[in-house]
């Protein structure tokens, strides 16, 4: 389905993360990917993991320094001089503010969190377009908490409804150009990021009770969906927020 695909997967962190279920499937259904780390720290946990998709292009992302971003999609002209689709899977925001009431948070710390979650995606896109030039996908990962108040979810919420707003005009922008954007929106994944959530084990266990298919999603499952997102198959969607997560956000 993607057989001869050129890709950008950003926000790998290790075996658990979301992004890491969607460049497996990417990768199974036939595309080459360029994968990125943050930094030293995170980049022992993500090389065997770029080395399992036998990855081209491996290189550090802080999406906060211009100079890597540079780096990054100069070495993909480089090597493929072009991409296919951009894969968004980032998000963060300083503990106090994320542990804290909205109405509490620090202007710093929502700025912040706004940058990292949400303006991120507008750069690597901007980034992305010159080598979109016969089309391509961008994707990339919100949840419910932007819809609805979810418990403890604190500015994330707002910071994802905006990110779906971002989506949305992405799309209409782009979309003359052949590119299509999408957000994904899965259920609760027990990931590194998520464990940073306020009794996120809670929020688990609701979400596999209520749901109408009553379980959680798993990254393979993600994966699969993003990997459609991205392949011909879909090349009528775009603007959409799609929900993977057995039906939860349809209760009343």
């Amino acid at each position: 389905m993607m057989k001869g695909k050129k890709g950008l997967v950003v926000g790998v962190a290790n075996a658990h993360s979301i992004a890491w279920g969607c460049a497996q499937a990417l990768h199974d259904a036939g595309a080459e990917l360029a994968l990125t780390y943050l930094n030293d720290k995170a980049k022992p946990y993500v090389a065997p993991l770029a080395a399992a998709v036998d990855a081209p292009v491996f290189m550090p992302l802080d999406v906060t320094d211009a100079a890597q971003s540079a780096a990054l999609f100069a070495e993909i002209d480089k090597r493929w001089g072009r991409l296919d689709f951009l894969l968004h899977s980032i998000a963060f925001a300083p503990k106090d503010d994320l542990h804290g009431r909205v109405t509490d948070s620090s202007g710093a710390g929502f700025a912040t969190a706004m940058d990292i979650s949400c303006h991120s995606l507008v750069r690597l896109t901007k980034a992305a377009e010159p080598l979109m030039a016969e089309g391509g996908t961008v994707l990339t990962m919100s949840y419910y908490g932007s819809e609805k108040v979810v418990p403890r979810y604190g500015i994330m919420g707002p910071v994802k409804a905006a990110l779906e707003a971002t989506v949305r005009y992405l799309a209409m922008e782009l979309g003359p150009q052949g590119i299509r954007v999408n957000a994904l929106s899965p259920g609760p994944v027990k990931t590194r990021a998520a464990s940073g959530l306020a009794a996120f084990d809670e929020l688990m266990e609701s979400v596999a009770r209520e749901a109408p298919l009553h379980e959680l999603v798993t990254i393979d499952q993600i994966g699969e969906t993003a990997a459609f997102l991205a392949s011909d198959k879909a090349r009528h969607i775009t603007g959409q927020v799609i929900y993977i997560d057995n039906g939860y956000n349809i209760r009343g």
